[in-house]
């Protein structure tokens, strides 16, 4: 009886249990005919790139508009034509499988480097100097060098922070000239110009009007 009793329980417990999403988008092959929440994102990000043409709104199929555009996006990057968006692909559009909580943490050790134009050592660094670094070495993933090439061409536009996303800022020219990595808590670290590499408060008076908007890898 009591066998039964837990069987039961455990069986209605699966049954109750909602469906586990992938942590990362990329880290589940996609393919046609599939219905999966990433795929709603790929058509967004291709959609940026200026490859998805649907006009409708993004959605979790996988049917032949999302085929073909995965298939134009890779004929143009020299992958395998196949139509299956998988890590590589991800990578091109660049988005990566990266340990947001290991990058927070590497990132954290360069505290205090000071600032250096152009700098992209630990001898001194500038914001997108210090970006890269960080990903190059804790997740050999190479960045475009630039704020505004990483702004155009990185990751996938989100609309609220989450720990290890890129945040943008306009400061001293128009468009994204600055940048951090969201650390959680409202606080972004970064290489400031005046301060080196800083923890600061997305919200204070300086950052706060300057931010343009957060990508996700």
């Amino acid at each position: 009886m009591k066998k039964w009793i837990t069987t039961m329980v455990l069986g209605s417990a699966l049954l109750l249990s909602p469906v586990q999403a992938f942590a990362n988008i990329g880290d589940q092959t996609l393919r046609p005919t599939m219905t999966h929440s990433d795929v709603k994102t790929l058509q967004t990000i291709l959609r940026d790139k200026g490859y998805f043409t649907y006009s409708g709104s993004p959605t979790t199929y996988y049917g032949s508009y999302t085929k073909s555009a995965v298939v134009s996006f890779q004929r143009a990057k020299g992958l395998t034509a196949d139509g299956i968006a998988g890590r590589n692909t991800f990578n091109k559009l660049g988005v990566y499988n990266v340990n947001n909580s290991y990058l927070v943490d590497y990132a954290k050790r360069y505290v205090g480097t000071p600032y250096k134009w152009g700098g992209t050592t630990p001898d001194g660094f500038d914001c997108s100097g210090y970006i890269n670094y960080v990903f190059k070495n804790s997740h050999n993933i190479y960045l475009p060098r630039t704020v505004k090439d990483m702004w155009a061409n990185t990751g996938y536009k989100v609309y609220s922070q989450a720990v290890g996303d890129l945040v943008f800022f306009e400061t001293y020219e128009p468009g994204a000239s600055h940048m951090g990595i969201y650390i959680g808590n409202g606080k972004f670290i970064h290489a400031g110009s005046s301060s080196g590499v800083t923890i600061s408060e997305m919200d204070n008076s300086y950052w706060k009007p300057r931010y343009i908007g957060t990508k996700r890898l």
